[in-house]
């Protein structure tokens, strides 16, 4: 089991007219894979080694890399996995950031690679990309509190208004929807809490941010905050 025939299982499986990811962004072409091909393909490579993983990230088409994230996702599902493969699933995640160049990679492996790592640890590598001027590691520090918010602990869901607050006012497609998605997630644990944030923050909120942090609202408040 190694990368190159998972690239070689995603190439026969190709069909670029049929499958042209048209919600691909990046630059790094596409070979034409059905999505749920690709998610199958790489649940049944979920043996595959790291330094293998690493090895697809290397892939210049779209299909490897979000194959690999995949990878590395359906590792760290697993309930007994050795935590020393659970910190290297983390650490070749933020090592080859630079190999994310569409939303979904970081949808698909953010949440548990990242979140689920950082579940009962410093939360400081978050703020870190949080500051970062790439729209996609932004990205990341907001989708991988999903991987603890749901805890309802509250240092969870203050680290995910402090993430908040400082991108509240990004205004990047790539970033608002997260935040708000984050911020609706800390809300349905602690609505108090969320309004509280919402009246001191929803008039800098990014439009997009705001109409998913109100998404669990009643009606009534939903539309005060939407205005």
């Amino acid at each position: 089991m190694d990368a190159a025939a998972l690239v070689d299982a995603l190439r026969s499986a190709a069909d670029p007219e049929k499958y042209p990811q048209r919600h691909y962004h990046g630059d790094g072409g596409v070979l034409g894979v059905r999505m749920g091909t690709v998610f199958s393909m790489a649940k049944s490579f979920t043996g595959l080694p790291m330094t293998e993983v690493d090895r697809l990230l290397d892939a210049t088409a779209y299909e490897p890399r979000l194959a690999a994230f995949c990878v590395l996702d359906f590792k760290v599902r697993k309930a007994k996995l050795p935590d020393d493969e659970r910190r290297a699933a983390y650490e070749l995640y933020l090592a080859r950031h630079d190999r994310i160049d569409n939303w979904d990679m970081v949808d698909r492996a953010a949440p548990r690679v990242i979140g689920g790592y950082l579940h009962d640890r410093p939360r400081d590598p978050l703020f870190e990309l949080a500051r970062s001027t790439d729209p996609l590691r932004r990205r990341t520090a907001m989708t991988a509190p999903l991987g603890f918010v749901g805890s309802g602990r509250p240092h969870d869901l203050a680290d995910v208004f402090a993430l908040a607050s400082l991108l509240a006012e990004d205004a990047d497609p790539v970033v608002c929807k997260p935040v708000g998605i984050a911020l609706k997630y800390a809300g349905v644990q602690d609505e108090p809490a969320l309004r509280a944030w919402l009246d001191q923050h929803a008039s800098s909120l990014a439009r997009p941010a705001l109409r998913y942090a109100v998404d669990k609202l009643d009606p009534a408040v939903r539309r005060a905050y939407l205005g």
